[in-house]
């Protein structure tokens, strides 16, 4: 399953992405409100692109997104009904995991039967908070010292988007 938009192509990882994972991994700009602390080596992503082939190979939920052939980041849904999306530094602020999720939420809607999607993001991360806002997303709730990388305690702003009545 290949998703498209008018800039992006959403598509399942392959071992092929590692690098280009890689790279947005490793950032700390990219992964400055992540829950997992930036990869050091190639293992560390690999490990975690093991994992993205492993469950596409279940049902493909979670897309690395590709722009002018290049991996530039990932979108979808990671858990149970969380979604999540990770861009390279140099493609922020040019509206593509807007564009990416504006295909990914519809799709996910048709091949799950969730009653909605839900977000956790760090309230520091403005882009992310607002992001997910127009996507539709609504705050439910807040929680303080959700996640802990080397040494910093981060907090949560949690947010729900239910499934539009049309699709049940």
């Amino acid at each position: 399953m290949t998703l498209t938009t008018e800039r992006l192509i959403l598509r399942a990882a392959t071992q092929d992405d590692l690098m280009d994972l890689h790279a947005i991994f490793s950032d700390r700009r990219a992964m400055r409100y992540w829950s997992t602390a930036p990869h050091e080596t190639p293992e560390r992503t690999q490990e975690n692109l093991d994992r993205l082939i492993a469950s596409a190979a279940r049902q493909l939920t979670y897309f690395v997104i590709e722009k002018d052939g290049r991996t530039i980041g990932t979108a979808g849904m990671h858990k149970t009904d969380e979604v999540g999306f990770l861009l390279h530094p140099a493609y922020w602020r040019q509206g593509i995991v807007t564009e990416a999720m504006h295909a990914i939420i519809p799709y996910l809607f048709k091949v799950t039967d969730h009653a909605q999607l839900t977000a956790d993001a760090d309230p520091r991360n403005a882009a992310s908070v607002g992001l997910l806002k127009s996507l539709g997303f609504e705050e439910t709730h807040r929680a303080k010292n959700t996640f802990c990388i080397n040494g910093e305690w981060s907090d949560s702003v949690y947010f729900a988007l239910p499934r539009p009545a049309q699709v049940r």
